[in-house]
């Protein structure tokens, strides 16, 4: 079961991310593109959510 949960805010130029694990906020994040194809390579099984 995957515990860690990642929200997906789309706009043009950045994404906006918050990830939640059991109800605790994880950490929020504002990443441009290449940026966020790269964090999202590192991360664990997690449901995304947009």
């Amino acid at each position: 079961m995957k515990d860690t949960m990642i929200g997906v805010d789309l706009a043009k130029n950045v994404f906006q991310l918050h990830g939640a694990s059991m109800g605790d906020a994880k950490y929020r994040k504002k990443l441009s593109r290449g940026q966020f194809l790269r964090f999202m390579l590192e991360q664990h099984l997690a449901l995304v959510v947009m």
